[in-house]
């Protein structure tokens, strides 16, 4: 059994309850569902363009690891290709 009322539960309720303190609440519920409602539509524009910029960060990481991978080989390649430096003496050298 469900432990929610949908909108129109709650307005068959409202014929069978009769205190104040059940209609008071029975207006309170129909208003929350509306301004959900509302809610829902005015966020729609809101919802679609999350769902864009979720899209286009997934491409961006893509390219992200492209990116990151290229610039690994080429620095691998780079370190490779240069040939190690004898190392010099430091200091002076008196007489020679």
């Amino acid at each position: 059994m469900p432990y929610v009322f949908t909108e129109h539960g709650v307005a068959m309720l409202s014929s069978i309850l009769n205190s104040q303190r059940a209609i008071e609440m029975n207006i309170f519920i129909i208003r929350a569902f509306i301004k959900m409602r509302e809610s829902l539509d005015n966020y729609k524009d809101l919802s679609l363009k999350i769902g864009e910029i979720e899209s286009k960060q997934k491409d961006q990481g893509v390219l992200l690891v492209h990116v990151h991978s290229a610039v690994k080989d080429l620095m691998k390649k780079t370190l490779i290709a240069k040939p190690a430096r004898k190392k010099g003496k430091l200091g002076f050298n008196e007489g020679k």
